[in-house]
């Protein structure tokens, strides 16, 4: 469908410039040739542009782009629909890139000078960064000052950035709307602004603030909506924030939205065999990048520490970590330096990583929007990916209100353990093969040294406890009150100078009272006496 679009596209672009050079036989005769892919150039993008794409191995527009950029690039208001993956951020980033006022162009004197012009809001942090990183790509030959804004890190660095002055801002709408309340971020001058993932951002609860921000631009603006599918409350939003806008749509539905080079496969496993399952995934015959969704982010790190102890390169990738510790592990994970990241869905929103060769979704997910969200990881702009899912015993009916909704043929998952000839056979697994690479750590025996060690403490502490026991007590009165006879008269201890130091006998040999010692006596019937406690001295 994605083609059938764009082909028709092309038949209309080329008999549009065939009747424009008066060639009336060429145009009423159907082409029997299959139509030239066509160029970001053919769709009128500036040259500019173009030659930083070039630079970047980027000359064909994918279907989204080549349906969109010849109505954005008016100012037209439109909403546009395709599945993850199909390049929707240049869809939407050209003509932001192109209708900004560049430092070079004799009328960026007119604008507010360092006032942002467009605005990009992302639902996640990973997101924005990714969006940012492709903006400054193509807009690398025009000097367009590129800012990115998201929570998590400190204030100082995007204050100073504004403060400097910006073209574009991309951002996550909670520190949008913090720097806007400061005074610090000015979008009365916002000429574009754009919806990225808006599907997503109302699952996440960010409409009311993405409202506030669009009352806080012009109404005279161009706004570009993108979402994967089209709810109600989208629906109302671009009702009231929009002007006749165009709906432009890259498929039939997003039903139907799983990528066709995607292989999917769905196994019926048990959830104490998914570690060795895994362990032995990572080694089939062509595993490369390999990104695992978990439900929780407890969960996600025990599974990354697990590959990690059993010798493979993996992260974790989740909402507790830092956001200085999430883009490590996006970066090591973009560099090849890890070959695994094991992430949730809200962490994992956005990520764009080419190479990605499989997506395992470690836990069954919670509905078909997940699903699509997850595999759609990888086979990414054209490339072909695996998709496999562990479906738990507890999990076979969510999974099967999955497989309906995207009419998939795998309504009942194959029970698979790791030891099952067709798991290796799925997905190239070498006979043989286990589910770790370096022995495990070795477990310190209960050996004689510990043993002794146990011992010795145990020794030592009975010594300890006999001779507190032991220890000579020295009484002065019966528990009748009557002095002890041959106490009585006892010299008390020499506080002159000379005498025996703090805790030592005195120079008879006679260990002194302890003169702080107090005693309770009890009457006949077994309470306290009216003396109470009393102090005595030898």
């Amino acid at each position: 469908m994605i083609w059938r679009h764009a082909d028709r596209l092309t038949t209309l672009t080329k008999a549009n410039r065939t009747l424009t050079s008066n060639d009336t036989t060429a145009a009423s005769t159907p082409e029997t040739d299959a139509a030239p892919a066509p160029t970001f150039r053919d769709l009128g993008v500036m040259p500019l542009i173009c030659d930083a794409l070039d630079r970047a191995g980027i000359t064909h527009p994918f279907a989204i782009q080549e349906m969109t950029l010849s109505v954005a690039l008016m100012g037209t208001d439109l909403i546009g629909q395709a599945r993850t993956g199909t390049g929707k951020t240049l869809a939407f980033g050209i003509p932001v890139i192109q209708r900004s006022v560049a430092p070079s162009d004799p009328d960026y004197a007119e604008i507010p000078q360092g006032k942002p012009q467009a605005l990009i809001v992302a639902p996640t942090r990973e997101l924005a960064i990714q969006v940012s990183s492709d903006l400054e790509i193509a807009s690398r030959d025009r000097g367009l000052r590129v800012l990115t804004i998201y929570g998590g890190v400190g204030y100082e660095p995007q204050i100073e950035a504004l403060e400097r002055g910006v073209d574009i801002v991309i951002g996550t709408p909670g520190r949008l709307i913090d720097l806007a309340n400061r005074r610090v971020l000015d979008l009365s001058h916002v000429h574009a602004l754009v919806l990225d993932e808006a599907d997503e951002m109302l699952d996440l609860g960010f409409l009311p603030d993405v409202e506030k921000l669009l009352r806080m631009t012009p109404e005279t603006r161009q706004t570009m909506l993108f979402s994967a599918t089209m709810p109600s409350a989208i629906v109302s939003l671009a009702r009231i924030h929009m002007r006749h806008p165009m709906n432009i749509r890259a498929e039939s539905s997003y039903e139907n939205a799983t990528v066709p080079a995607t292989a999917q496969f769905i196994y019926l496993a048990h959830d104490l065999d998914k570690p060795e399952i895994l362990g032995r995934l990572l080694q089939a015959e062509d595993a490369d990048k390999m990104i695992v969704f978990t439900r929780t982010k407890r969960q996600a790190q025990r599974v990354a520490d697990d590959l990690v102890e059993r010798g493979f390169k993996a992260s974790p990738l989740h909402g507790d970590m830092a956001q200085v510790a999430r883009e490590k592990a996006l970066t090591r994970f973009r560099e090849d330096k890890i070959k695994v990241l094991v992430a949730t869905d809200v962490a994992a929103r956005g990520i764009d990583v080419s190479g990605v060769s499989h997506v395992v979704n470690y836990t069954c997910p919670e509905d078909d929007k997940t699903y699509v969200h997850r595999i759609g990881r990888t086979g990414r702009a054209g490339a072909s990916g695996i998709a496999i899912t562990l479906v738990d015993a507890t999990d076979v009916h969510r999974w099967k209100m999955i497989n309906k909704a995207l009419d998939l043929p795998f309504d009942e998952p194959l029970e698979t353990y790791s030891t099952s000839e067709h798991l290796f056979h799925d997905q190239g697994i070498a006979p043989g093969t286990k589910g770790r690479i370096v022995p495990p750590a070795p477990v310190a025996p209960k050996g004689e040294r510990s043993g002794e060690r146990s011992g010795e403490r145990s020794e030592r502490s009975g010594e300890r406890r006999s001779s507190e026991r032991n220890r000579t007590r020295t009484r002065t009165r019966t528990r009748g009150g009557k002095p002890v006879e041959g106490e009585a008269a006892a010299p008390a201890a020499s506080t002159e100078p000379g005498a025996s130091g703090e805790g030592t006998p005195a120079e008879g040999g006679e260990r002194p009272a302890n003169r702080n010692r107090r005693r309770r006596r009890r009457s006949s019937g077994g309470g306290s006496g009216s003396a109470g406690a009393e102090t005595t001295s030898a």
